[in-house]
């Protein structure tokens, strides 16, 4: 029962040669002494070489450990990640680089998942694992950029300046025609009454009187519509944002499915 030991000579056994029973023996210690995660993959690799590498009740004992150990001791995690170049790592120990999928053993409880590249908002999400059930997840990562963007496109201020500075024109050439009109109409009236002239009905200034209520009209149009042109001109000024981060992980639990079983999995997500 002097384990520790044991598990030293093994060890040492295995530093210098190989072998599919020093394994075992050492899966035995490792269970043994509360150690059931290098218990398991002690065992996986003395199972590694096939039929024939143990006697039967040798191998027969290994996959009885295995499943046992994989029902009630330990769980599985799976991680997804679809973006080329992204560093994944478990409980803040690299693991691989997407796009991949990688599987791993561990023992049940709390463990961490992050992902990260240049460029992209960093993720971290926390997943809780039981044993005997795997923790599948998908890693999403989302572009971390400045974007520059106006409210409306540039042409509308401008165009609406534009309509303003015309209405204003319009305006003042209807003034100026209204006057010139108004005048005439004067003129006319003044000639033909000299030295005097009855009371007329015709209405010598209406015309004139008409073109210059259009002008006042147009440009105070022209005016509201250059204020509006200004106050949209100043509205939309390019402004700069921090893209928001729509990165993630969906994580599945379900049945483990052990290493040194064959299996089909299907997998679906709507």
């Amino acid at each position: 029962m002097r384990l520790a030991e044991a598990r030293a000579k093994y060890e040492e056994a295995l530093a210098i040669w190989e072998h599919p029973k020093l394994r075992l023996y050492l899966g035995r210690v490792l269970k043994s002494i509360g150690l059931p995660l290098l218990a398991h993959e002690s065992l996986r690799l003395a199972l590694r070489w096939g039929p024939g590498s143990l006697k039967p009740e040798e191998e027969q004992e290994a996959r009885a450990a295995l499943r046992a150990i994989e029902a009630q001791e330990i769980a599985l995690v799976e991680v997804r990640c679809g973006e080329p170049g992204a560093a994944v790592l478990l409980d803040g120990t690299p693991w691989f680089v997407g796009p991949g999928a990688e599987r791993r053993w561990v023992l049940p409880g709390e463990h961490v998942v992050t992902a990260r590249k240049d460029g992209y908002f960093t993720v971290v999400k926390p997943i809780l694992v039981v044993a005997g059930k795997e923790a599948s997840a998908e890693v999403a990562l989302s572009a971390d950029a400045v974007v520059t963007e106006r409210r409306w496109p540039a042409w509308i201020p401008w165009a609406t300046l534009g309509a303003g500075a015309a209405l204003g024109a319009v305006g003042g050439g209807l003034l100026w025609h209204a006057g010139a009109a108004h005048g005439d109409a004067d003129r006319r009236f003044q000639s033909a009454c000299d030295p005097s002239c009855a009371p007329s009905t015709r209405g010598e200034y209406d015309g004139s009187v008409l073109e210059n209520r259009a002008a006042v009209g147009a440009l105070l149009a022209g005016g509201a519509t250059v204020i509006t042109g200004t106050v949209l001109l100043f509205m939309n000024r390019p402004q700069s944002y921090r893209t928001e981060d729509r990165g993630g992980v969906k994580v599945e639990l379900r049945p483990a499915a052990s290493f040194d079983a064959a299996s089909l999995s299907a997998h679906v997500v709507f």
